[in-house]
């Protein structure tokens, strides 16, 4: 199969996409995008496309620049089969996110489209995926989107570039840019990835009008980073928020916040690789630059450039400038019981850990204990660290929602498993993921280290979450079978309580984000990071 770029082909194309319907050739279901006919399976009863390219591939020259569209194919093409990883080092193997190894490559800018057997304008989800912005796959196990196509959805799961590939900013590849900026590449696929949606997602019976991007932990990031850009303006109308975070991230050229510029730690990162320019850079064979990234500590994030992402996401949040649409989004109670490389030293006497909380806030240190008491220190951070990470950040976005008068909803996950308690892992980061795709119990997550939610009170809980993110989805509002009715957060500070079953509660964690909020407040106030990951 080749790809080549044929002006009235694409023209033609584009005409017929909006009026294509699915064709079978036996098990080969087939559908027309704007770049040419491809071929997929029929699983289930449902229609499955994997592997779509949704932008050239980002190898040689085109290394480090912004995604652009795909050229025309010759023939169909077989979309039976995911496309290969984006370059990333592998996970440690004890680690509960582990998944075996896949086929990896630079050119890894793909789609996978999980679509009903029969729909008509299905509202459509686009799934960004998690993994710190360095890790991940589209093609993990734990994100099949056929329980989604089951119930009427039209589900999209993407590759974005990860690590230094999609997040390296450096004064030679601004240079290039006709905005003068550099990084966040993997933003930019997202957004390319969400305008081929726009452009293709009626030739699989989904309706471009009614779109949801959806994403947890670094997808989450994603999704809210989108929320704030002028360039994802229009290309989605509701968002799902999973575990997202505020931190603080790098300028382009400035100094902020306690950060060096972007483009200066993209120079030392050249530097470090003996690389004068970015053509020396464009050379170096990806798995060195993987390496190098592991060793040199690369954070892969989004840069502050004034365009892509314009300011802080929280400064975005206070001037009311980030897009006006529905949102769901929420916490998992346990969230830094797999993360512990976040939590601070936590003195094992109630003495030093009040001493050690005097001396990091100060004047609000009472207020701190009162939240989170000597009298069980790890628990208190444990507790602390989530509601610092996370749990501000999730209630923020909703408040600021509610107050433009937008259908806002707010989660917390607070489920536990035999498996997850005798490892201590209740409801731990991203162990929503099995409920909210609807595969507890019902089938292998990827990761042969993650505790297997495997009981009927887990299997009823996964088809009433699902439910709700569907429902929401489709019309704004989540509802589930058999359910309780979720109230939006608004003045109340409502919330749906995730446990045994679903419960509507108020006020998640009382007098958290008050505190969350004052406290980040004079960090910023002082020009220093309001916290790290």
């Amino acid at each position: 199969m080749t790809r080549r770029t044929c002006t009235i082909g694409l023209l033609f194309a584009a005409m017929a996409v909006a009026s294509a319907g699915f064709a079978d050739a036996g098990e080969r279901p087939e559908t027309r995008t704007a770049q040419g006919p491809v071929a997929g399976t029929v699983e289930g009863g449902l229609r499955v496309f994997r592997g779509i390219p949704y932008a050239l591939p980002p190898v040689g020259e085109r290394r480090w620049r912004p995604p652009a569209s795909p050229t025309a194919w010759d023939g169909t093409l077989d979309a039976r089969a995911f496309g290969p990883d984006c370059m990333q080092p592998p996970y440690p193997a004890d680690s509960v996110y582990f998944e075996p190894a896949r086929p990896m490559s630079e050119d890894c800018l793909t789609l996978n489209v999980w679509a009903p057997a029969k729909a008509r304008k299905a509202p459509v989800i686009v799934w960004i995926h998690g993994g710190a912005l360095q890790f991940g796959s589209s093609a993990s196990p734990m994100y099949d989107g056929r329980e989604y196509a089951k119930r009427g959805i039209v589900f999209v799961s993407i590759n974005y570039r990860l690590g230094v590939f999609g997040w390296l900013a450096h004064p030679g590849l601004s240079a290039e840019s006709a905005d003068g900026i550099s990084g966040n590449y993997g933003l930019l696929d997202q957004i390319a990835a969400l305008q081929w949606v726009q452009r293709n997602i009626a030739a699989f019976d989904g309706d471009p009008a009614n779109v949801t991007a959806m994403g947890e932990s670094a997808g989450a990031l994603s999704v809210s980073y989108l929320l704030g850009s002028p360039k994802a303006r229009g290309l989605f109308g509701k968002a799902i928020v999973q575990s997202t975070n505020l931190r603080t991230m790098p300028r382009l050229r400035e100094t902020a916040f306690g950060l060096p510029p972007a483009e200066a730690t993209g120079r030392a990162f050249a530097e470090s690789l003996g690389a004068a320019n970015v053509g020396a850079l464009r050379g170096i064979d990806p798995e060195r630059l993987v390496a190098a990234g592991l060793r040199t500590h690369f954070v892969a994030q989004p840069v502050v450039d004034g365009a892509i992402v314009p300011d802080q996401l929280v400064a975005i949040l206070d001037r009311s400038e980030q897009m006006k649409i529905p949102v769901l989004a929420g916490v998992n109670s346990g969230e830094v019981r797999s993360q512990r490389r976040l939590v601070p030293a936590v003195p094992t006497d109630a003495a030093g850990y009040e001493a050690a909380i005097a001396a990091r806030y100060g004047k609000l240190a009472p207020a701190f204990l009162r939240l989170y008491p000597a009298s069980s220190p790890l628990e208190s951070m444990l507790a602390a660290t989530r509601d610092t990470i996370y749990g501000w950040a999730g209630e923020r976005i909703v408040r600021q929602q509610a107050a433009a008068g937008l259908p806002a909803y707010f989660y917390v996950f607070d489920h536990c498993y035999a498996e997850a308690r005798a490892r201590d892992l209740c409801a731990f980061h991203a162990s929503e993921l099995p409920f909210t795709f609807g595969i507890a119990g019902k089938r292998p997550l990827g990761s042969p280290n993650w505790p297997t939610p495997a009981g009927a009170t887990e299997r009823r809980l996964a088809g009433q979450m699902i439910d709700y993110w569907i429902a929401f989805a489709a019309r704004a509002v989540p509802t589930a079978s058999g359910g309780s009715v979720w109230p939006p957060y608004g003045d109340a500070e409502n919330f749906m309580n995730f446990g045994e079953r679903p419960v509507a509660r108020r006020d998640p964690f009382p007098g958290s984000f008050e505190f969350h909020e004052e406290w980040m407040g004079s960090r910023r106030a002082a020009g220093l990071q309001w916290f790290t990951p």
